[in-house]
């Protein structure tokens, strides 16, 4: 609690000689250096970004560095205790928790208002805010649906998307064949598996007595996990690997894979590789289990942090207040299909696509449970190997009774 309260009070320090004034250059620019998750943002936006924000602000040199989300939690955890740490952090809105409680990161709690705070989506602002205080700051909110090579379906007399999952199973068959992939499915895209569990009724996670407790060997859950098997069969993709190892938008833009289950965003991601595949991508909502609504999907998004080791916190928080604020949303939603940090701005996409798929899947939508120990979960990669080890002969009943029991430990760590 010190630290938070040190780090606040430097930030009411720096504030107290006015947010608008510019940074001295006297001793040379000022560097801020700022983590970005790979898939966020276009290299153009992001570039347009530094050119306009630096052009705004003289004497700020901004270090834009793309993070890999495999093996983030460790990296941004190392980063808050250390006394070089980067100037903002592009977090997981569900990680928000756990490095708050480290005492890290700075508390934004007085600049809520000047944010638009009141103008949030709660599914954002809410997992930001520990105990009153808020630590992370909304920026996009995203779900998953499913994105296909229209050329391919058009070759395999494919007309319509599926309505039920016994459809999508039928229709990927169909279009898993004469070289092409009816799907590229990795064995550890968990958050897919999740809105397969929760389709079943079942949970990753739940709560008894005060106490968490893993869920994922209760029958539900292992009716979610066949369904997995039996899509990710449908295709060539690893049984081992994440959708991150390789970028699973080079592999659709090699313009052999029928679907990949990726936010509407990776279509610009797709083009970067592939210019040619423009107009040829399509989107609809991953379907559930009746053609009365789509399936259950993970509602996630990013949340930006400020470090607070960073030297420079005004800067720092300028700078999240230019990436939080309207203009830059408006870019980054037209750019990426994101939904933007605030209501308002909802209107932004109309008419697009693949937001519309998206905005279809989010009226079902969960998240992972809420307990800052989730994202310990996460960082040791259990239900992933879970899913490898099925996926790769394992007794799926054995393996989910072991990951069950792994994740019901890590829960309760320190409770």
């Amino acid at each position: 609690m010190n630290n938070r309260i040190l780090a606040l009070a430097a930030v009411f320090a720096l504030t107290a000689c006015g947010a608008t004034e510019q940074p001295r250059n006297d001793a040379g620019p000022v560097k801020l250096t700022v983590w970005i998750m790979d898939g966020s943002v276009t290299q153009d936006l992001l570039k347009s970004f530094e050119t306009e924000y630096e052009a705004a602000h003289q004497g700020i040199d901004l270090d834009l560095q793309i993070q890999a989300w495999d093996g983030i939690g460790e990296r941004v955890t190392a980063a808050l205790a250390s006394t070089d740490a980067p100037d903002v952090i592009e977090v997981g809105n569900t990680q928000v928790a756990q490095y708050s409680a480290s005492g890290g990161v700075t508390d934004l709690t007085a600049k809520i208002a000047e944010l638009k705070g009141e103008d949030w989506l709660p599914g954002l602002a809410q997992p930001g805010n520990v105990d009153g205080h808020q630590y992370g700051i909304p920026w996009y909110a995203a779900n998953r649906v499913v994105v296909y090579n229209k050329d391919l379906w058009a070759k395999a007399g494919v007309k319509e998307p599926p309505k039920t999952r016994d459809e999508w199973l039928e229709i990927t068959a169909k279009l898993d064949r004469g070289g092409d992939q009816g799907i590229y499915l990795t064995g550890q895209t968990w958050y897919a598996l999740a809105g397969f569990v929760w389709d079943e009724g079942g949970d990753l996670a739940v709560q008894e007595g005060g106490k968490w407790k893993g869920a994922l060997d209760t029958p539900q859950a292992l009716a979610g996990m066949d369904f997995y098997r039996r899509l990710q069969a449908l295709g060539k993709g690893p049984k081992d690997a994440d959708e991150a190892n390789p970028p699973q938008h080079e592999v659709f833009a090699q313009g052999k894979v029928a679907q990949i289950i990726a936010v509407p965003g990776i279509a610009a991601r797709v083009l970067e590789v592939e210019p040619k595949l423009a107009g040829k991508m399509g989107f609809f909502p991953i379907p559930g289990k009746t053609a009365d609504k789509p399936g259950t999907v993970f509602t996630g998004g990013s949340d930006l942090i400020v470090p607070a080791a960073s030297k420079r916190q005004e800067e720092a928080y300028e700078l999240v207040k230019a990436l939080a604020g309207e203009k830059f949303q408006t870019e980054l939603a037209k750019a990426m299909s994101f939904v933007p940090n605030r209501t308002s701005l909802a209107g932004v996409l109309a008419g697009d696509e693949g937001t519309a798929a998206m905005a279809a899947a989010a009226a079902n939508g969960r998240a992972t449970p809420n307990t800052p120990n989730w994202a310990a979960v996460e960082a040791t990669s259990v239900i992933k190997q879970y899913m490898t080890a099925v996926l790769t002969g394992a007794d799926p009943a054995t393996e989910a009774k072991k990951v069950s029991a792994a994740i019901t430990t890590t829960l309760n760590s320190g409770s």
